[in-house]
């Protein structure tokens, strides 16, 4: 695949005669080449030099088909990209090419009682925003939801605010339908339902350009957020995974993080300390007694409570967690990186905590897997050497951790670290000549 020596002045003028949108202006192609790989040194090295030949923003489903058919008849690389707020470089273009950016596909279709059609370029807090006037919201959201599309989390993204109780967005039943374009001799529209939608989600835009969406969502609570203090990390563990398995207890967000990441959060450092443990929570209302019971229990002091209307008003706690806390610690120390883990138990947890120091600074996000909650993470890593980094993902696994490793950038070794046959299958059905996304699936280069 040589997309350089491909005519590309002839392809450009093709598109816009067909009135499409096409970028070619160098500052924005290298905006629109990038996501957030920069998070990790490994792939910033590998990733940086990296840039589409052109852009193209299509409006309609029958623009992306015409798209489509011309990545098919110049064997053209195609790489699909949402907001970009992706952080192990799924957007980026390893082989240059078209970069289709479907942030103008942007249509809630239709909105109903638990229910949501969406066009790929949505941005989610949009659709919390209208789905919220009827009494639903989205089940799960990553800490970029007010900026990041719905068909880039569905496509690169894995969980999120909410996946304490709805899981991963893999789960059955959390995507119910996918319409995807293929990239076949000739291009086809394609309905996926129920399982089949495995194929696409997570897949980094390799299986199947998504123009449509149906999700299910979940009831709006009046949520409360909270800021507990501890003096003790084994406190704060044990009473995340307590909270996090309290049935009676509605809640939405469970974060607990080791000290000294307070002092990253510089918007709330009148309620933090440095040398503090601190959960970051997002409650029900209706369920406060219970909460402020259990964090009594395990010796908590609350620093920080908005209701909902206040929450509004100001930083939504929601921005301090998930990938935002190795935003906002990046911000100030750059040398900062961070771990995808699934730690499983809190004896494990506390047992990382103990061997590493602050050389690997705990971060929890409680989710649920199988039906069962467990402390995962993303642990800041104070980084010296890719030698070191390897040392320390190696000692986490030894330790029987999950680790979905964020400084590599093909689906497997990010994800399970296994082939999936039915995603590769699938891939040779629609995508027959390896278009999208190439180098990412490493199974098709295998």
């Amino acid at each position: 695949m040589k997309s350089p020596l491909l005519p590309w002045s002839e392809i450009q003028q093709a598109l816009i005669d067909q009135n499409l949108t096409v970028i070619s202006d160098r500052g924005q192609l290298d905006k629109l080449s990038f996501d957030y790989f920069h998070f990790s040194p490994i792939l910033d090295r590998q990733l940086r030099e990296k840039r589409g030949n052109l852009v193209v923003r299509p409006k309609t489903e029958a623009e992306v088909m015409i798209v489509a058919q011309t990545c098919v008849n110049y064997r053209i690389p195609l790489t699909v990209r949402g907001a970009g707020t992706g952080n192990y470089g799924q957007c980026i273009p390893l082989d240059g090419g078209i970069i289709l950016d479907l942030s103008q596909l942007n249509q809630i279709l239709e909105l109903k009682q638990g229910f949501v059609n969406v066009e790929p370029g949505v941005k989610m807090a949009n659709i919390d925003k209208k789905s919220q006037e009827i009494g639903w919201e989205l089940r799960m959201a990553p800490s970029t939801y007010r900026t990041a599309t719905i068909g880039g989390f569905i496509g690169g993204g894995s969980v999120g605010m909410g996946s304490v109780n709805y899981g991963l967005i893999s789960d059955r039943g959390n995507v119910q339908a996918l319409r995807i374009v293929t990239l076949e001799d000739t291009p086809q529209i394609i309905e996926l339902r129920g399982d089949q939608t495995q194929a696409v989600i997570h897949a980094y835009g390799t299986n199947g350009i998504i123009t449509q969406l149906e999700m299910p969502l979940a009831p709006v609570y009046p949520w409360t957020e909270l800021i507990v203090t501890f003096d003790n990390f084994s406190q704060s563990v044990n009473f995340g995974q307590a909270l996090s398995e309290s049935s009676g207890i509605v809640k939405k967000q469970v974060a607990v993080h080791a000290a000294p990441i307070g002092q990253y959060f510089v918007a709330l450092k009148d309620y933090l300390s440095p040398q503090k443990d601190f959960a970051l929570l997002m409650v029900s209302e209706y369920d406060l007694e219970a909460v402020k019971a259990l964090i009594q229990y395990y010796s908590g002091e609350i620093t920080y409570l908005k209701n909902t209307e206040e929450s509004a008003k100001i930083n939504n706690i929601l921005e301090f967690n998930w990938n935002h806390t190795t935003l906002l610690a990046r911000s100030i120390d750059s040398s900062l990186t961070y771990l995808q883990v699934f730690y499983w138990t809190v004896e494990k947890v506390k047992q990382l905590y103990q061997y590493f120091g602050d050389e690997v600074m705990i971060h929890l996000e409680f989710i649920r897997v199988e039906g069962k909650v467990i402390p995962a993470g993303l642990p800041l890593v104070r980084f010296t050497t890719e030698e070191r980094l390897n040392e320390i993902i190696a000692y986490h696994r030894n330790q029987g951790t999950g680790i979905a490793n964020p400084h590599v950038y093909t689906i497997e070794e990010g994800g399970s670290g296994q082939i999936n046959p039915d995603q590769l299958a699938f891939k040779k059905q629609v995508d027959p000549y390896g278009l999208m996304n190439p180098g990412k699936m490493k199974a098709w280069s295998i």
